[in-house]
């Protein structure tokens, strides 16, 4: 690994606003993409991989380790597994087409695969969940010391005081899993308080990550202005196909014609923020995003609200804080990144 490149380890469940993260870390030329875990979220981990897997191998990288994550949340059954083909589609893509990969899931599973890659880049990797927690929660029973050995963590997750997009209180990806969820805050935020773990744990919940709102008119600027080559306007077509269904669920449920896109931005946020750690002038602050450190945790038995994500702004559990919760979202900012990025298309030979 060269000196100024960045390790990342992405856990995602494509899903539409993950399959435009995927693109976006394609782009990002200081950035080695250590794996990529897929299981069970927005569709079914079977699926999952196939989209994860088509993705790459239309972007021209069926190189990139996939490994093969848990088929069903720590608690249920894989058969007892809810999926969210109402948002993204019954494969997943909304109306996009993927081609079959002959690329096949890397040997390690998931859970395996984060143990390894931070074993290898011992308080270097950047980890981000975009998806459900539960590799990364199996993935503390294998090593328990992740917390130290991870860099820092970003999660895309959660609806503090805020209403829900699954259940009334209740965001989809702690929903899906809310054990997993309970489990991996709790273990990077005890690391946190305790100075173990380098940084505290970064979650992006709902309520910042719906101010980024993808439209039709932004994707066909992007989609027409694309610099990156027929084979990267394939892959752009192919994602305004899935941010057309997108768009149809979207206005269904009431925000217009319209996209939220939660995972690129946290993932965007978690590579500029290594990118800022490492130079001299670097402050700590998340980009595009105004902060607050809380203690919190999931609610796991409540009749109405399991799997509800609770911060204790006033200090009542008399926890310190240890987790930093993005609260609001720079979007006008962050989505003129995202455009040069994606128009841009991947630059494999950039550094920073």
């Amino acid at each position: 690994m060269a000196a100024h490149t960045i390790p990342l380890f992405l856990d995602c469940d494509p899903g539409i606003d993950d399959a435009i993260a995927i693109a976006y870390l394609l782009c990002q030329g200081d950035v080695e993409i250590t794996g990529i875990a897929a299981s069970g979220g927005n569709v079914s981990t079977a699926q999952v991989v196939r989209n994860t897997l088509g993705w790459l191998a239309l972007a021209g990288r069926p190189d990139l380790p996939v490994h093969r994550g848990a088929t069903a949340p720590l608690a249920h059954a894989a058969d007892d597994a809810a999926y969210a083909e109402v948002t993204h589609g019954d494969t997943g893509s909304g109306y996009a087409a993927l081609p079959e990969s002959a690329a096949v899931p890397a040997a390690a599973t998931a859970a395996q695969a984060w143990v390894e890659a931070a074993r290898a880049h011992p308080g270097e990797l950047i980890g981000v969940v975009i998806g459900p927690s539960t590799n990364l929660a199996l993935a503390l029973e294998l090593e328990p010391d992740l917390p130290r050995l991870l860099r820092r963590l970003f999660v895309m997750g959660g609806a503090f005081n805020y209403r829900g997009n699954t259940l009334p209180t209740t965001e989809w990806n702690v929903s899906y899993d809310p054990e997993a969820a309970a489990r991996v805050f709790g273990a990077f935020g005890t690391a946190s308080v305790a100075g173990s773990a380098p940084h505290p744990l970064v979650v992006g919940p709902i309520e910042a990550t719906e101010m980024v709102e993808m439209t039709p008119d932004r994707w066909r600027r992007i989609a027409e202005g694309a610099e990156g080559g027929a084979a990267w306007s394939g892959v752009l077509h192919e994602l305004g196909e899935a941010l057309r269904f997108y768009f149809e669920f979207h206005e269904q449920d009431g925000h217009g014609y319209l996209a939220h896109i939660h995972d690129p931005f946290v993932l965007a946020a978690a590579l500029e923020w290594a990118r800022r750690d490492r130079a001299a002038n670097g402050d700590g602050r998340i980009p595009w995003a105004e902060t607050a450190l809380a203690p919190i945790d999931v609610e796991l038995t409540g009749t109405l609200t399991r799997g509800e994500t609770v911060a204790d702004w006033l200090g009542r559990w008399e926890r310190p804080a240890g987790a930093e919760l993005i609260r609001r979202v720079e979007a006008g900012r962050f989505l003129e990144h995202l455009t040069d990025t994606l128009m841009k298309g991947p630059q494999h030979d950039r550094t920073r």
